[in-house]
C-alpha cells in the first residue's frame, strides 16, 4: 500500500485573475495589467522579474488569442506570487490545438515571421508546462524564480 501524496500546493502571497477578450487588444491589456499588478506587489517594470514576466505574459496571451481562440470565449490570465516564485497561467478554451511540450519546441526558419514565442518562454522561465483544464481547454503555466532583489 502506498502512502497518500503529500504534495503541497503553493501558498500565494498575492494573486491576480482576470479574463480578457480573445483579441489582440485583450492580449495587450493582459500584459499591461500583469505589469501593473507586479508593480503593486513591489516589482516595478525595470526589475528582472517584471521584465521576464511581461514577455512571458505577452507571448502566452498572444498564443491564446492566435491559436487557442474559440469564437465567443475569453482567455484567462492568473498570476500568483509566493516567497520563492511567480506563477503565470494563461488559459484558453481550445482543446484540439496543443503547444509542444517543454523541450520539444522547434526553432522556426530564419525568415519565419512567427514560431519563437514558446522558445522565449522556455528561455525565461525556470519551468513551464501545459495543463489540461477540467472542463474544456488548456492552461500554459510558466514559473519564474523570485530573486531576493526583484
Amino acid at each position: 500500500m502506498t502512502a497518500p501524496s503529500t504534495r503541497q500546493l503553493p501558498v500565494f502571497e498575492h494573486e491576480f485573475t482576470q479574463r480578457f477578450s480573445s483579441t489582440p487588444l485583450g492580449a495587450r491589456l493582459a500584459r499591461h495589467l500583469a505589469l501593473y499588478q507586479l508593480h503593486r506587489w513591489g516589482h516595478p517594470p525595470e526589475t528582472g522579474l517584471a521584465e521576464a514576466a511581461g514577455l512571458i505574459v505577452a507571448e502566452l496571451a498572444a498564443n491564446a488569442v492566435t491559436h487557442g481562440r474559440v469564437s465567443g470565449r475569453d482567455f484567462e490570465l492568473r498570476m500568483g506570487l509566493t516567497a520563492d516564485m511567480l506563477r503565470i497561467d494563461v488559459t484558453d478554451t481550445r482543446t484540439e490545438r496543443r503547444p509542444p511540450v517543454p523541450g520539444e519546441a522547434t526553432e522556426p526558419g530564419p525568415l519565419a515571421e512567427s514560431g519563437r514565442g514558446l522558445l522565449l518562454v522556455e528561455a525565461l522561465a525556470e519551468r513551464w508546462t501545459v495543463v489540461d483544464r477540467p472542463e474544456v481547454g488548456k492552461t500554459v503555466r510558466a514559473e519564474l524564480s523570485r530573486s531576493p532583489q526583484g
